[in-house]
């Protein structure tokens, strides 16, 4: 748990594992879309295979990012049982609250995430 007053673990847990169920929930809805494409001529044109094909690779990508947000959350996650929720893992300050209402899963402060933009 961590010692900051102004954060309710258990709130913020709550969020996070609600957002991770529903990223589970659209992985599992959308589970076929990125499988492989049939490149059949006779039953389709090259313009529908093509079609098909970007299809593919933006459902892989959005598989990927996906994927992404939920090893985010599961850190967020392990920052709560680890106590060190709310504070920046890059240089150790307070994130503010606001950042972390509007993201639970961030894990830095304004100052170094402008930093990791640069």
């Amino acid at each position: 748990m961590t010692d900051r007053k102004d954060i309710s673990d258990a709130a913020m847990k709550a969020r996070l594992l609600e957002m991770k169920a529903e990223l589970a929930r659209l992985a599992h809805e959308h589970e076929h879309d990125s499988d492989v494409v049939e490149l059949d001529q006779t039953t389709q044109g090259r313009l529908s295979r093509m079609d098909a094909l970007q299809g593919q690779a933006m459902a892989q990508e959005v598989a990927r990012r996906r994927e992404a947000e939920i090893r985010r959350i599961d850190a967020a996650l392990q920052r709560i049982e680890d106590g060190e929720y709310g504070y920046c893992v890059t240089c150790g300050e307070e994130v503010a609250l606001k950042r972390l209402e509007l993201d639970p899963a961030t894990p830095n402060c304004i100052e170094c995430a402008r930093g990791e933009e640069a």
